[in-house]
């Protein structure tokens, strides 16, 4: 038997197969985004381990694992073009297994948000309604270059953050850690449009009308950078008048670094996209974490 027919015949998938299908690369984002929520609330984490810990665990494996399961099962056709060994369209995660596996998640994940309260509950909600919005018909905002970005970006940022941050007050957080979460989620956008780069030619041949596809890899990745670096300056700009000119500087140094990565990026923005996720998204997060810790020492602002 070949190893084509062996992947096949398996009825049930491999368990490296089921991890590599929840891409545990991408957890890193909401994670982190949760751990800028709990740092902007001013509460002490120690405190309250448990709930820091199983946010975490929700926003990065759970919720973010069941998104990318859910978004691999509606792209198998897409995916059998761009990147036909991925678990779904090479067989390695045979038949319904890939839907089985993004609706059981879904199904965790609300099991886990219960426990963070109200607002941990309702976030939760959001992030797997958010998700099967993006990847599922009819509504599948990934097939827009505007509202798939959008989504993507306020799901993996904001959201996470205004759950960490809420979980910890126990209550709505403050409008300065609102308007920050918020400004970093529309800042995302950018990222995911550069992300789009390596679904190009599959995206092209399916009807997703990805940035790149309909203003081609040049304009394409000048929108991107614009919409990452403009709100980190407005968000600078806040730290200022909120009476936090340290960490305005600290952001405006990691801001002018990821101007010169992007000016690297514009040679050759469809090759060098890939190096910009792993180079001036380290930056982007970075300055998310500077203005975290901004909020928190300046917990009156109003």
């Amino acid at each position: 038997m070949s190893v084509m027919e062996e992947i096949q015949s398996r009825r049930l998938p491999a368990p490296r197969a089921l991890l590599e299908l929840i891409k545990p690369i991408t957890w890193f984002p909401p994670m982190w985004a949760y751990l800028c929520g709990v740092v902007s609330s001013g509460a002490n984490p120690l405190e309250s381990w448990g709930l820091v810990l199983l946010g975490v665990i929700l926003a990065g494996p759970v919720v973010c694992g069941m998104s990318q399961a859910a978004n691999d099962w509606c792209d198998r056709h897409v995916d059998a073009i761009n990147e036909p060994g991925r678990p779904i369209p090479s067989g390695r995660v045979p038949g319904r297994w890939g839907l089985y596996v993004a609706l059981f998640m879904s199904g965790v994940a609300l099991l886990i948000g219960w426990q963070l309260g109200p607002w941990g509950f309702g976030a939760t909600v959001v992030g797997v309604l958010a998700a099967w919005a993006y990847s599922a018909e009819p509504v599948r905002l990934k097939r827009s270059g505007w509202w798939g970005p959008g989504v993507v970006g306020l799901s993996y940022e904001t959201l996470p953050w205004f759950t960490g941050a809420a979980v910890l007050s126990t209550g709505a957080p403050a409008f300065p850690v609102v308007a920050v979460a918020v400004l970093h989620g529309i800042g995302a956008h950018g990222i995911m449009t550069l992300n789009d780069f390596k679904a190009l030619e599959g995206d092209r041949a399916t009807g997703v009308r990805s940035l790149p596809v309909v203003v081609g890899p040049d304009v394409a990745a000048r929108i991107a950078c614009v919409v990452m670096a403009l709100p980190q300056a407005i968000v600078i700009s806040l730290l200022l008048v909120w009476g936090q000119p340290w960490h305005a500087l600290a952001i405006t140094a990691v801001l002018l670094a990821q101007i010169a990565a992007m000016r690297v990026l514009m040679r050759d923005p469809k090759a060098r996209a890939p190096w910009y996720n792993a180079t001036g998204v380290s930056l982007y997060v970075s300055g998310m974490m500077i203005a975290a810790f901004a909020l928190r020492g300046g917990a009156g602002m109003p």
